[in-house]
């Protein structure tokens, strides 16, 4: 055989090798967003959208504010943390081991999470400076800094231990080696709680080293996976110079596996926060906030949006910021711009997000980011993938004049009897759930299991999120 022949015949062999090993994405019921290119497999005349949050006007009286903030979501409604100080305006330049000492933990409470109580707790006694009395934790040396708080949801856990926390700093080399003689060293130290409120150590060691963070001066936020089945925390490190991500994991909250970087960073960028956190209608992909930080510009910073799929890499679909630093000097004031821990549902179509000062922003539900085609029409093509349900559900917007259609395929993209273009009825409008039909109907059961593809044909229409349901 001659060569050229033979290089052909050897690239057609590969070819169809790799189609008969095309892996099959098996979705279940799980709601899948369009963050990423996970489930993308054809895009024609159409693209990933990334959506802009809307900033809500302030109320009144004002909310709270500080660096370092988490929001959680409870029984007892919406609970926010925030880092305050017993000596107002003080800074580390007047002396670091005094301004860490200072530092605290403060606590707010909102049935809504827009109004906003600061309530007289009484654990710590009354000071002039924070007569609301809402501190939840102080005296404890450097955690206080970034004192960062979750809601426990491993099956099992004690009640006890229902809240659980992460806070510290690591020292810089060669610096302030008295005190660390004084005060023990530095590091991530573990903190639980019954109600969020009521807070004591799980161990007066660190369970997470100094040396891992260089520095830990950020928000470095644990969590328990449910995708995973094991206790994540997403943590400041420098990276060759950078600030950065890293990554652990945990069986126990006490012993924790070694790092691995997660190489997050573009070129020259800082991501001073990592603010990762699983998507609570998703919760198997992971959304991040993190703080891109511009030196060279007076410190300012603006927020980026990423996300993760569990162990893999950050997916860094959209590089462009999430949220600018604003009109005005305010937003472009020195480290003015971080995003809180914590999204969530403040309506039936609606999350919220939180800034520093505690400025909310709100997006539809699933609405970072979409697939959206123009007047003129654009086409989706997902990947092979099997799903486990009996109706096709999906989030989506159209204008007046636009609409989506969808065809169920099979793996060579031929469209399946009965689920055709021509079958589907059209949409349009904007619905978070909305169930597509066909001439027979929605029922889509006798395809559970199998490996189908979807096709989505839009006109001037955006595609958020899909799930197929269980009705049965």
């Amino acid at each position: 055989m001659k060569p050229i022949l033979s290089v052909l015949f050897l690239f057609c062999v590969l070819t169809m090798n790799s189609l008969a090993e095309e892996t099959i994405l098996d979705i279940g019921s799980r709601r899948e967003l369009f963050v990423d290119r996970f489930l993308t497999g054809a895009l024609d005349n159409a693209e990933l959208k990334l959506h802009t949050p809307q900033l809500m006007p302030a109320v009144t009286p004002a909310r709270p504010h500080g660096h370092y903030a988490t929001v959680l979501k409870s029984d007892r409604g919406y609970q926010f943390y925030y880092r305050g100080d017993t000596k107002p305006g003080n800074h580390w330049k007047k002396g670091w081991e005094q301004y860490h000492e200072g530092e605290v933990t403060l606590y707010a409470e909102s049935s809504d999470a827009i109004h906003w109580t600061l309530p007289h707790l009484g654990i710590y006694p009354d000071r002039p400076t924070f007569p609301q009395g809402n501190v939840v934790l102080m005296n404890e040396f450097l955690v206080n800094h970034n004192f960062t708080p979750f809601i426990d949801t491993r099956p099992g856990v004690s009640e006890s231990e229902k809240y659980k926390a992460l806070g510290g700093l690591a020292y810089q080399p060669n610096q302030h080696l008295e005190v660390k003689q004084r005060r023990g060293p530095g590091g991530l130290k573990a903190f639980v709680s019954p109600d969020g409120i009521h807070w004591k150590p799980l161990q007066e060691e660190p369970v997470i080293p100094e040396e891992w963070g260089k520095y830990f001066d950020s928000q470095n936020y644990a969590f328990w996976s449910e995708s995973e089945q094991t206790y994540v925390c997403y943590f400041r490190r420098f990276i060759k110079g950078y600030r950065g991500i890293a990554r652990t994991t945990s069986q126990d909250f006490l012993h924790w596996t070694p790092l691995v970087e997660m190489h997050a960073n573009l070129p020259n960028e800082h991501l001073y926060t990592a603010c990762t956190q699983p998507y609570f209608r998703a919760p198997h992909i992971y959304f991040a906030l993190p703080t891109r930080f511009m030196a060279k510009r007076g410190a300012a910073t603006d927020i980026l949006f990423m996300s993760t799929r569990g162990s893999a890499q950050f997916d860094r679909e959209f590089t462009q910021s999430y949220i600018r630093p604003g009109i005005g000097q305010d937003g472009w004031a020195n480290r003015a711009n971080y995003a809180a821990i914590g999204i969530h549902q403040t309506g039936p179509a609606e999350m919220s997000f939180f800034l520093t000062g505690g400025r909310r922003y709100v997006t539809r539900l699933d609405g970072i980011a979409s697939v959206n085609a123009p007047l003129d029409g654009g086409t989706l093509v997902t990947k092979s993938l099997t799903f486990a349900g009996d109706e096709l559900e999906i989030n989506y917007s159209t204008s007046a004049a636009g609409q989506i259609l969808v065809e169920l395929q099979d793996t060579s993209g031929n469209p399946l009897p009965g689920f055709s273009l021509a079958d589907c009825e059209p949409i349009f409008g904007d619905h978070i759930a909305r169930i597509v039909k066909w001439k027979q109907g929605s029922d889509v059961s006798s395809l559970s299991g199998k490996p189908v593809r979807l096709r989505f044909v839009m006109q001037d229409a955006d595609l958020y999120a899909l799930k197929f349901n269980q009705r049965k």
